[in-house]
Parts: structure tokens; sequence; C-alpha cells
């Protein structure tokens, strides 16, 4: 997704409430959705506008045949698992479910309601799925990537800064997601001379002292893996790699435009609407255990050349010609 299409959607989503205030008609459908982030977030504005504007295509217009209820956990698991029960409680005909521990929470409420989950990682691992080619639940839609694409990470940080020899790496203990991720970190940053530490995200005081006693030695990196406490603390992380001058990898795009040096993942926004798709065939009558999981069919690499100025870094330009969108 381009940093213009992202711009555009923000526009689009400036009188959408948090939960839709008209009242319920007959023949009316209900759409939940539940995310791991914060609602004001730019990313779920973007997200959510892309997910009306596939729906609008598909012949929902929200008002007029559908009402839409949103809650937001913010990264914070109590909250989200109050928000999880309250989308239940409402009898929604579908709920969209964004990261894994959203999708983990509203499995815990219902095994009846559909669901259709975005940006998770690992939904057979996790337990969402039986299959991804028959789900077999009450649950289906779109992986954000599979855990090889974090060794990606690890060749990435050692190709724009051939220097590191320590990798710390930002995940977040509360989700499953975290452990496949940083297993094959590991396993990549062995034979490339890495030595590998790990940093919470989830706490972010933790998070700023550990980075800062990180960054302390020299030659050090940083990989900030998936999760909603590194969507949520991208702010702060952005700022701890540019004030101790560590390179960092990111999953996605959206640090890079906001500062960050380089990250290489799907496009996530592109995710709501193809779960826009499935939530309008599953309102026709189809069952989430019929509709296979589908994963990315391309990943994008995006770079900051402003930021590897400011860090002293010259970008290969084997890295550059690979590169989907460059930001100078």
């Amino acid at each position: 997704m381009r940093r213009r299409e992202f711009i555009g959607l923000l526009g689009v989503t400036a009188a959408w409430p948090l939960a839709a205030n008209a009242q319920q008609q007959e023949g009316m459908r209900r759409i939940g959705i539940l995310t791991g982030i914060a609602g004001e977030d730019v990313q779920t504005k973007a997200r959510i506008a892309a997910f009306l504007q596939e729906l609008q295509k598909l012949g929902w217009t929200e008002g007029r045949n559908f009402r839409m209820d949103i809650r937001a956990g913010a990264g914070n698991l109590a909250t989200t698992r109050k928000y999880a029960a309250e989308l239940v409680a409402l009898a929604p005909d579908v709920i969209v479910g964004s990261g894994a521990t959203p999708v983990t929470l509203l499995l815990e409420a219902t095994h009846t309601v559909p669901i259709v989950f975005t940006i998770v990682v690992d939904p057979m691992g996790a337990g969402f799925v039986n299959k991804l080619s028959r789900p077999g639940g009450n649950a289906t839609g779109f992986m954000s990537f599979d855990y090889s694409l974090s060794g990606k990470w690890v060749e990435l940080l050692k190709q724009v800064a051939p220097g590191v020899t320590q990798v710390a790496v930002l995940r977040d203990t509360s989700s499953s997601a975290g452990i496949g991720q940083f297993a094959v970190v590991q396993a990549f940053a062995r034979p490339l001379g890495l030595e590998v530490s790990t940093i919470n995200a989830g706490d972010p005081r933790e998070m700023d002292r550990a980075v800062t006693e990180f960054a302390r030695e020299p030659n050090g990196g940083l990989i900030v893996t998936a999760s909603p406490s590194t969507v949520v603390h991208r702010d702060l992380i952005i700022a701890l790699a540019a004030r101790h001058k560590l390179p960092a990898v990111y999953f996605d795009l959206a640090p890079v435009a906001e500062g960050g040096l380089i990250s290489y993942g799907p496009d996530l926004v592109s995710q709501f609407r193809q779960a826009a798709s499935y939530v309008d065939r599953i309102l026709r009558g189809e069952k989430p255990a019929n509709l296979p999981v589908q994963a990315p069919n391309k990943y994008e690499l995006v770079i900051n050349l402003k930021t590897a100025k400011a860090l002293g870094l010259t970008i290969p330009q084997s890295v550059l010609a690979r590169a989907d969108e460059v930001i100078e």
C-alpha cells in the first residue's frame, strides 16, 4: 500500500464512530470488529476505512443494511477480553478479529458466532482452525505471514548494517505468535554470527530502560516483531532506535513511513479489504468452516533513506533494487 493511498483512507474515517448510533432496522445485519490496537490509531482508521470501502462495493452500506460495532483493546489484555465479551453479547452476524490476542479471546467467548480474522501469524498453531483449506469451526480469515518470514528480517538487518553483531528482538510475551517469530530469528541469527537477546514490548517504561541498556554495547540492532504492543508503542520504538542510533527492521511498513529504517512484510490494510469479501459471503449464507484461510501472495520491502542517512548507513544497491518503496 502506497503512502498516498494510506493518507486517503484516513480521510474516509473522519465520520465513523466507535459504535454506530443508528437504531437497528428490520433486516439490518450487525458486524462487530475487535482490534488489539487503539481505535484512534491511524492504522485502525485506515484498516476500517478499507473494510468499509470494500463492503460498499459488495452492496453493504452502513446505516442502510448493516450496523457496525467497533471495540479497540489498545494493547491492554483485560480491556480486550472485556470487549470480546461485549461484542459477542450483542449477537452480531459476524465479527472481524484483528490480531492473535483478540481472536483468541473471541473464540473463548463464542463457538457459534462467525469470526473472520486478520493479521494472524499461525492460525493452526494457535488453535483457531483445524485445517487451512477447511477450517472446520466458526473462524476463518487471513494470515499475515508464516514464521519463515522472520528469518528475512535477520538477513535484511545484516545486509543494511553489516557491522551489527548483536540484535535485540522486541516481542510481546503475551502473544503466542511472539514465540514462533523469536525461534526463527534465533535460528537465522546464529549462522550470521549475531548474538540475540529479547526485550518485552508490553511495558513502555521497561522497553525504554531495556533498549537504553542494550545500546550501551556497540554494534547493536533491533528486530521489531509483529504484536499489538509493537504497534501500540511504535512511536516510542522509532524514537528509541533514532536516539541510540540502532538500525531496526520492522514487520510492517507503517513505522518506516513514520521514521523507521526498513520493513519487510504484507500490506496489512489490504487484509481488511479481503476480510470484507469473507464477511459478505458469510452474510449471504456461507459458513466459516468452508472458507479457506488465505496467506498473502506478496510481501513488500520499504526503506527510509532519510533514516539510513541519519544512522550513517549506506543501503546496498542490491537491497534498493528489490524495494517496493523508497522514502527519501
